[in-house]
């Protein structure tokens, strides 16, 4: 049998490691504004069922204000218009989705960067 305190501190410093190491996650982050008649409309449309979706599962929504200045990361470009969807990969944009018109548009065209991230990713 393993003394506790040994055990423990083994424990504390794999938890340790584990805080330290980068987070290599994929994420979609909607751009949006307050008065965004489209981003009231994809909340409505696709945002309920989104975080039970396999693509809100593999690709979390994280929600930004345009009203706070531009999103602190390496974009390619700056987001210009509400609602914009980035799609994130170790913290580097791997493609967008620029407005909203429709819930078959959005699922067809998040789909589509899904699937050229795990090409990408296969190489």
């Amino acid at each position: 049998m393993v003394p506790i305190k040994p055990l423990r501190r083994l424990i504390l410093a794999l938890a340790s490691l584990m805080a330290s190491l980068p987070v290599m996650a994929t994420e979609l982050l909607m751009v949006e504004r307050d008065d965004c008649v489209w981003c009231r409309r994809w909340f409505a449309e696709v945002g309920p069922a989104y975080q039970n979706s396999d693509e809100g599962k593999r690709a979390p929504l994280q929600r930004f204000n345009l009203a706070n200045g531009q999103p602190k990361m390496a974009l390619k470009e700056p987001v210009r218009f509400t609602p914009t969807f980035i799609l994130i990969h170790e913290e580097r944009e791997v493609g967008r989705i620029v407005g909203y018109l429709d819930n078959a548009m959005f699922w067809g065209l998040l789909g589509s960067m899904l699937k050229r991230l795990d090409e990408s990713s296969a190489r």
